[in-house]
């Protein structure tokens, strides 16, 4: 009795059946091959005579060359934002091993693809810097994902992550290839035959990595899917010879980006093959150009825009970045650039940008140029990264590649100084820039949820009123006592947290010495650290002690220690015991990892001077 409808309802399935596989067959297949750590000049397509990329090379001449692609100077804050298409400093995951939630609605963008009947498959790098699981973004997510697990016709979106750029790879130095003799040192290292010995084995690391790229494109083609597929290579960070990745300058932050679009899906392309595109390009642009290949809506959450696709917009006048705790080191520092001018924006003036960091010191060259440093054997130029930093710093990146020329003084760069200021000002804002709460504060006012939920209530958080008091405090002429003492009374914590930032190079006593008691800890580790900066206070000492001591807030910890590092005092010896036993820990990963890794650097005599008292006081 029923026959004709069950009939009907059958057919109308097998229609939406086929137009489903249609709709499959018609999509492209997305392959993202990544490499680690390494700047556009270790690319052979970007035009050094020393680099041997073939497959990367090949890449490019059958594709797109873009020349203007900036992202985060390291990988998971970086990574964070490419997953999200927002910004790390946005949603307070920009702190390195993070483990922060992502607000309510935010997804990663796999989760869109997939949805739409995408295959996705991550091989093997996560590393999204967030505490929120990611096990919706991928059908498949290791060493053994792979595209060719798809069901018959379905598209694929596969990314491969490739480790041998890292910059793990300068740890032990090994045979080289590249003639040490030929390679361009940069202005701020020493020319040493060691340091030539790491740029010339990081040539060697990046062809190890094309190599490697160059199977997986050498399978895309085996398996007949290379008409299919659009192929992203791009690079997580810049880096990674000492003084490039973690730093917010140039070589640091400029990636390569080149995409191929075969013959069928031209026309998602925004130039023709064998073309270089100079426009701006942010890796956070990634994920909605990713839906926008997909035919996809950008989603409400992207911060970015589409750089290709049917939702292709036109590029933005400036691109932002943002560096702020690297491992165990903490700073707070903002750039702009329009693809030639790079502006610096350094919110912790007294600290250098050369603050020891373990696995940054791994390497030779920084070893090299640390020990030039000690023995005064630098010139200005490559001095400077051990000295305390502008607040201000303007790059023409063009004449200066090397970001050792600082125009902000300069009468003729007034104006361009002011408005890059202005437009990071803007930005800030818009994104609600989280970094003006030092980190255990701002975990303690997430309470367990997403900081982006803090930073967006101005009566808790004003950052209009923080970037206007620390422009006033850090920019032009000394700020008056008067200035400081009013935002030491401010009823907020993180206001009163920039006035013991600010007694930190000068200032009155009286404001460190009332911040020491506040209610706030991270106030009072500040003041302390002041306070310590100026005189021997055993209540200062107490309260850093106090810090470190315990053990249910690690970043609290960590901070303590980073504060103690820039005391250039003896320290108790109940204190120095305490980084014994801290320093003892052999827990790998997370912050306690972190903290024992900075009470080692600490009792090996590296900005605090902690060992000194240990080997001086009689037992």
């Amino acid at each position: 009795m029923h026959a004709p409808r069950i009939i009907g309802a059958l057919a109308t399935l097998f229609t939406l059946a086929a137009a489903v596989h249609a709709a499959e067959l018609t999509r492209p297949n997305i392959l993202w091959v990544v490499s680690e750590d390494n700047s556009p000049r270790f690319v052979g397509a970007y035009g050094d005579p020393l680099a041997r990329t073939p497959a990367l090379d090949r890449l490019a001449k059958e594709g797109i060359v873009f020349d203007k692609v900036y992202t985060a100077p390291v990988c998971a804050p970086s990574r964070s934002t490419i997953i999200t298409g927002r910004f790390a400093n946005g949603l307070g995951t920009q702190h390195m091993r993070s483990a922060r939630p992502l607000p309510e609605g935010v997804r990663f963008f796999p989760e869109f693809l997939r949805a739409a009947g995408y295959f996705c498959t991550n091989n093997a790098k996560t590393d999204y810097n967030t505490s929120t699981p990611w096990a919706a973004a991928w059908d498949e997510d290791g060493a053994h994902a792979h595209w060719r697990h798809r069901r018959a016709g379905q598209p694929f979106f596969a990314v491969f992550n490739f480790m041998e750029s890292h910059e793990v790879a300068l740890a032990t130095r090994r045979a080289l290839t590249t003639d040490p003799a030929k390679v361009r040192v940069p202005a701020y290292l020493p020319d040493t035959a060691v340091v030539r010995a790491d740029v010339a084995q990081y040539y060697d690391a990046v062809s190890a990595a094309d190599r490697a790229i160059g199977r997986v494109l050498a399978e895309l083609e085996a398996d007949g899917l290379a008409e299919d597929t659009i192929v992203f290579y791009y690079s997580d960070n810049g880096g990674a010879v000492a003084g490039t990745k973690r730093f917010l300058n140039e070589e640091g932050t400029h990636v390569a980006l080149i995409a191929r679009f075969p013959k069928k899906f031209a026309h998602l392309a925004p130039a023709a093959p064998g073309a270089r595109i100079g426009e701006l390009v942010h890796l956070i642009d990634l994920a909605p150009t990713m839906l926008s290949l997909a035919g996809l809506p950008p989603a409400a959450q992207f911060q970015g825009r589409a750089f290709a696709g049917q939702a292709r917009v036109a590029p933005p006048e400036f691109i932002f970045q943002f560096a702020d705790r690297m491992d165990e080191r903490y700073n707070l520092v903002r750039a702009v650039t329009d693809g030639r001018f790079r502006y610096v924006r350094n919110y912790y003036p007294d600290r250098p940008w050369g603050q020891r960091i373990d696995f940054l010191w791994q390497a030779p060259a920084m070893r090299e140029w640390d020990l030039h440093f000690r023995s005064g054997a630098l010139n200005a130029a490559q001095r400077a990264f051990f000295e305390p930093s502008p607040a201000e710093a303007l790059y023409d990146c063009a004449n200066d590649p090397d970001n050792v020329r600082n125009l902000a003084r300069d009468p003729s760069q007034t104006e361009r100084l002011h408005q890059m200021r202005t437009a990071l000002r803007a930005h800030q804002l818009a994104i609600r820039d989280t970094g003006f709460m030092p980190e255990p504060m701002m975990i303690e006012f997430a309470a367990g949820g997403s900081p982006a939920i803090t930073a967006a209530d101005d009566a808790r958080y004003p950052l209009a009123r923080l970037l206007d008091l620390l422009d006033e405090l850090q920019l032009g002429a000394t700020p008056t006592d008067a200035r400081v003492v009013e935002a030491a009374r401010d009823p907020l914590p993180v206001v009163r947290y920039w006035a013991a930032v600010a007694t930190l190079r000068g200032g009155p006593s009286s404001v460190s010495t009332t911040l020491r008691q506040d209610t706030d800890a991270v106030v009072r580790v500040t003041a302390a650290a002041a306070l310590l900066r100026h005189g021997d206070t055993p209540e200062a000492w107490r309260e850093l002690e106090n810090a470190i001591e315990q053990g249910d807030r690690p970043e609290l910890r960590l901070f303590a220690l980073d504060a103690l590092c820039r005391v250039e005092r003896t320290a108790p010896k109940s204190l120095a015991l305490l980084l014994g036993r801290l320093a003892a820990s052999d827990v790998f990963g997370g912050f306690d990892y972190y903290n024992a890794r900075l009470a080692r650097l600490i009792l090996a005599d590296y900005g605090s001077l902690s060992s000194r008292r240990a080997k001086t006081e009689k037992p």
